[in-house]
């Protein structure tokens, strides 16, 4: 099948544009789009292949993509805006804002503790069905019963799902808007209407490329600590609120279209790359968050162990205040961007010191790729190539 791709490179940057059709001819690639921004210039804006399995309906430069657990660098940006003008304390309770929440062991958990993945509420000890996931006030009323799983602020574990609800939970009870809403009038629309949604309308779902080989929840949470063949007798059965942030999974299914029109601020972003890209690089030309505020978002937000929910891989990056880190180097050069990455191989960041916004989207998914998908790096090391910075980059390793 042969691939067409599209877009421009600037001069310098060409060598991207070869390593991106050689993801299609190596590495398996179906359809893809990445973008980069690099001292306020668009430098990379690609895309090809197909937005589909069949090979029949072209990538596009506005495809947009399901970027998964990458929604929560852009729940995170929301969050940390409203701190950045006063209007949520990041370490104030949350039920400084949400009152119910505050029961069951939880009055101590801070909104800090959530965004750090440590707070121990990694969902209810009963798994709700895919439908009721789909009334907001249900499921934030279970995560308002619900204990811990740990003693708050003692140990990490990835708040796969309940992430979103918490924080949009918050926003929600701060704002007046939910996060989807906030995303687009805050960020979105005055960044000139970009494409980044959580909550796609429905007429925007004939854009959404199909999500070809697409994880399933065992898939995910295969290198947990304690591993088990059935999710329903395991412990992270309650990380996953249900099944259903992955439509059509063996254990749940739920109408792909009711899917991404909801609002599930973890974990069913939808995105172009030139969209998130340019989210990115607001953050890289500080147009959203004060270089302050970004200062805070990139400190390790509770340490290295062992990660209770993902097992050892999740210390290949460590956790920031919302965001995934790069302090195994896996992700380019500079240990100190941030950004998400998404199950399946999506990946999106920002880099400071180098004025880096950049995004990569797919729709071939790979369950065991969350954050240095070798199709990502593989163009990401050609811009910092492009930009003469090399591998062996040590002068920015602490913040």
């Amino acid at each position: 099948m042969k691939i067409n791709t599209h877009g421009s490179c600037a001069h310098g940057f060409e060598k991207v544009s070869t390593a991106f059709e050689r993801n299609f001819v190596e590495n398996g690639e179906v359809g893809a789009a990445v973008a980069v921004w690099v001292e306020g210039e668009l430098v990379v804006n690609l895309w090809g292949g197909w937005a589909d399995a069949a090979g029949t309906k072209p990538w596009r430069e506005d495809t947009l993509a399901a970027v998964y657990s990458g929604t929560k660098g852009l729940t995170s940006t929301c969050v940390h805006l409203l701190a950045d003008r006063g209007e949520i304390d990041l370490d104030a309770p949350v039920a400084a804002y949400w009152p119910e929440f505050g029961q069951a062991g939880k009055e101590s958990v801070t909104v800090r503790m959530v965004m750090c993945h440590c707070s121990g509420v990694i969902g209810p000890r009963k798994r709700l069905t895919a439908e009721e996931t789909l009334d907001w006030d249900k499921v934030c009323e279970r995560l308002a019963n619900a204990e811990p799983w740990w003693e708050p602020g003692t140990a990490q574990g990835y708040h796969l799902a309940s992430f979103g609800f918490i924080l949009g939970e918050v926003v929600r009870r701060v704002t007046g808007r939910t996060v989807g809403q906030y995303l687009r009038t805050e960020i979105a629309e005055p960044l000139g209407d970009i494409d980044v949604h959580i909550g796609l309308p429905e007429h925007e779902h004939a854009r959404c490329a199909e999500m070809v080989n697409k994880p399933y929840v065992k898939d995910i949470f295969a290198f947990a600590p304690q591993e088990a063949s059935a999710l329903d007798d395991h412990p992270l059965m309650a990380a996953v609120i249900s099944a259903d942030f992955i439509p059509d999974d063996e254990l749940s299914r739920i109408d792909i279209g009711l899917w991404r029109s909801a609002e599930f601020p973890g974990t069913n972003a939808h995105v172009s790359a030139l969209g998130m890209a340019t989210f990115y690089n607001a953050l890289a030309q500080e147009k959203l968050l004060s270089r302050e505020q970004m200062e805070k978002v990139r400190m390790p937000g509770f340490g290295f162990d062992i990660d209770l929910c993902l097992g050892p891989r999740a210390a290949d990056h460590g956790w920031g205040l919302g965001y995934m880190l790069n302090k195994g180097g896996h992700a380019g050069p500079n240990l100190n961007i941030f950004g998400h990455g998404g199950s399946g191989g999506s990946f999106a960041f920002v880099d400071l010191e180098h004025r880096i916004g950049y995004s990569y989207v797919m729709n071939w998914f790979d369950a065991t790729k969350a954050h240095a998908d070798p199709r990502s790096v593989a163009l990401s090391d050609e811009v910092y190539a492009a930009l003469g910075v090399g591998a062996n980059l040590l002068a920015l390793n602490a913040v």
